[in-house]
């Protein structure tokens, strides 16, 4: 099997969390030849889909993580399984390139589904169950986000597309910074922001439930760091085995179905407490830190699900 990787910079990468060199590391274990490139690297050209860069061996050795063959370009065409892989933000360049990976062939496997990931971007793809999340606006305009503070207090502010725990802002009753906040946003970029009821069992954790071809396969729990609101490993939050309970069972089996269908392989989802946050398709993570804690093979379960539509 040809495996290309659409991914950020693979040198910087910390090979201990990294979700990306987990699939790579056992597509490789598995025999498939891989290839690397960056998603700037990517082009369609005349009508085929390229991109240059570099054969690509990958080791568990800190420092010395890839070894990479010498500059080429291909045409994805030839490729069984391309990765789309690199993180957010979900902005135009990023939503350029599922454009771009939605032409190669049938032949060729995009994981996840480009179509469906540009059409079912995290923070919105929530909306199609509201039944399982918290009170939820998308606004852009400073009035609308105003009457949801007034009807539910406390709350979370945060950009539409943005990742990482970047630009989250939890603002309680007596915050006044809301105006300002509204304005800096809007300062930076014309998107909306996504205002939802605060949670209080985030000090608890905010769980990431991994899911592989609809189905959960175990999760993890991202725990706050002293003084954060915020759980994302990137910003300090600490990562503690824990179990699935009746409702992220219940929240999986209404969601599942849907990403099967529209060919999400590998979803991480965010459950606090009783609810619903976000859906995960652009590039989650979270698969080593599950293996460690359980043991289960995660890239393995994932490669068995790709494997399974190509048969």
């Amino acid at each position: 099997m040809r495996v290309a990787i659409q991914m950020d910079p693979i040198g910087p990468i910390n090979i201990d969390a990294d979700s990306t060199f987990r699939l790579a590391e056992e597509a490789q274990m598995r025999g498939a030849e891989l290839f690397y490139y960056t998603p700037d690297a990517l082009a369609l050209d005349e009508g085929r889909v390229t991109a240059r860069g570099h054969g690509l061996t990958v080791r568990r050795e800190v420092g010395n993580h890839a070894t990479l063959g010498p500059e080429t370009t291909v045409d994805l065409a030839d490729f069984d399984v391309v990765w789309l892989r690199q993180d957010p933000p979900f902005d135009m360049g990023y939503i350029t390139t599922t454009h771009i990976l939605e032409r190669l062939p049938k032949t060729t496997q995009v994981v996840n589904d480009p179509f469906w990931v540009r059409n079912y971007p995290e923070k919105l793809l929530v909306l199609n169950f509201p039944d399982l999340t918290p009170p939820t606006t998308i606004a852009r305009d400073l009035r609308t986000i105003q009457e949801f503070r007034a009807r539910h207090g406390d709350m979370i502010l945060k950009p539409l597309y943005g990742n990482g725990g970047a630009g989250v802002f939890r603002l309680v009753p007596e915050d006044r910074n809301l105006v300002s906040l509204h304005e800096l946003f809007s300062s930076i970029n014309r998107e909306p922001l996504i205002a939802q009821k605060f949670v209080p069992d985030v000090s608890n954790g905010d769980k990431r439930v991994i899911l592989v071809d609809g189905e959960p396969v175990g999760a993890i729990n991202r725990v706050p760091a002293a003084g954060e609101t915020r759980s994302n490993l990137h910003v300090g939050g600490r990562a503690e085995k824990i179990e699935l309970t009746a409702r992220d069972r219940e929240i999986c089996a209404a969601i599942g179905p849907l990403l099967r269908a529209k060919g999400q392989i590998f979803v991480g989802i965010d459950v606090i407490g009783q609810y619903l946050t976000e859906i995960n398709v652009t590039s989650p993570t979270g698969i080593q830190e599950l293996e460690r804690f359980d043991g289960t093979n995660v890239a393995g379960a994932i490669w068995d699900a790709i494997e399974a539509r190509r048969t």
